[in-house]
């Protein structure tokens, strides 16, 4: 893929919903423009329109464009801040932020007390069974794919594998697993009228949908402290960390983040790495020869390739300069991780597919710092599991159309890629 440098600087707008329905090469055209001629550019936060409530305009935003700028501002989250929201450009209420990403739009010491609760309910015994389980689950999904499958990627494969693996992992039942699905896909379709019917309020269906997550794991943590089993919520809930615990509506935010953030970037990368395998056979026949030696560089480029999460936002704590940008407290900033890994200061060839890419330290699971995604590691053994087993079983396995793209500015999803075993 070559970026398609068609739009001068000013007529790029990143506000606007048109600019992300264009074509994946010129909105990679755009951000190259930016990086070199307006790399902390602001734009205007439009109001909401087409639902009951009031979302009014905003103040604005910058939007950080290399990955320089990017690195400094995720290694500075004294200065900048994820805590008013890290997943909307607008400020929502704090009961809503705290609803729907939790962890991730929390600062320290709230931050650093989530995370250790978290990170001790991941120990090496609860790792190791779901390590195990992520095997099992890629054979069952490609078996039943070329049993019965649909045609679509998405549907058959990449979305329902690390779904299972979640919900398996937190002692969801799978009569459930459908209901959850279909809660991820609305909470981060952006209303998308693919996944929001038209006429349907797309933000009363955004809080329906966090509801009924919320819902499913508030009954399934209360079981869980009378009923506890070897799974996360289990440990979650009976963690007790320095005397601290989770409270119910802090697991419920850690799961709808785990199932949607989990969940959607796991299956984005997969789908983005099927089509990038398409279109570059020669970097197929590499993984298709010698998987084993090349799978960590593979996967890697995968994720960085398919940018799963286009932004997260951080707001200004005080007064900072920042590569010669004046930006002062309060001010909202947008941290591009699509953009940063096309950065040609940092990546040789940025638009090149290659599997054997070395160094490639991208921002595909964000940059590092306190946010960076505490579920990298599951991620990567999922996307190195299910290429490992598709190639094997179906070395001839491709995409047979374009990727229809989820029309978000923040997430790069992909809703359908038809596909052959």
């Amino acid at each position: 893929m070559q970026p398609k440098q068609i739009l001068s600087v000013d007529q790029i707008d990143l506000s606007d919903m048109d600019f992300w329905r264009r074509p994946l090469d010129e909105r990679e055209g755009a951000f190259q423009t930016l990086r070199a001629e307006r790399p902390i550019p602001f734009y205007d936060q439009p109001a909401i329109e087409g639902t009951s409530m009031e979302f009014p305009a905003g103040p604005g935003y910058y939007a950080l464009t290399r990955y320089k700028d990017v690195a400094t501002a995720s290694r500075h989250p004294e200065v900048f801040l994820s805590g008013p929201g890290a997943v909307s450009q607008m400020d929502l209420p704090p009961e809503m932020v705290e609803y729907f990403s939790g962890m991730i739009s929390t600062d320290n010491p709230k931050h650093a007390r989530l995370r250790r609760i978290v990170s001790n309910a991941f120990n090496p015994r609860n790792v190791k069974a779901v390590e195990d389980s992520i095997d099992r689950v890629a054979v069952e999904t490609i078996a039943r794919a070329a049993e019965s499958g649909t045609g679509d990627f998405v549907t058959d494969i990449a979305a329902p594998f690390p779904l299972q693996i979640i919900c398996d992992m937190m002692g969801v039942p799978a009569s459930e697993y459908q209901t959850v699905l279909n809660c991820s896909n609305v909470i981060l379709s952006m209303g998308d009228p693919d996944i929001i019917p038209t006429g349907t309020d797309p933000v009363l269906a955004f809080l329906e949908a966090g509801a009924t997550l919320t819902g499913i794991m508030e009954e399934l943590g209360k079981y869980r402290v009378e009923n506890p089993i070897d799974d996360i919520t289990s440990a979650l809930v009976n963690a007790e960390i320095e005397d601290e615990k989770l409270t119910q509506q802090e697991l419920a935010s850690f799961f709808v983040l785990l199932v949607t953030a989990g969940n959607e970037t796991t299956r984005t990368a997969i789908a983005h790495g099927l089509n990038a395998l398409t279109n570059y056979p020669d970097q197929k026949a590499i993984l298709t020869a010698d998987y084993e030696p090349n799978q960590k560089t593979a996967v890697d480029e995968i994720v960085r390739w398919a940018s799963p999460v286009t932004w997260m936002r951080r707001t200004l704590a005080t007064d900072y300069t920042l590569s010669d940008q004046e930006l002062k407290a309060g001010d909202k900033v947008l941290l591009f991780y699509n953009s940063a890994n096309r950065d040609e200061e940092v990546f040789a060839n940025p638009f090149t597919f290659d599997v054997t890419r070395t160094p490639n330290d991208h921002y595909g699971f964000g940059a590092p710092g306190p946010h960076f995604c505490l579920g990298a590691h599951l991620a990567r053994r999922e996307i190195t599991v299910m290429f490992r087993e598709l190639l094997k079983r179906y070395p001839n396995v491709q995409a047979t159309s374009a990727p229809a793209q989820l029309e978000s500015s923040f997430v790069n999803g992909i809703k359908r890629l038809s596909y052959a075993l």
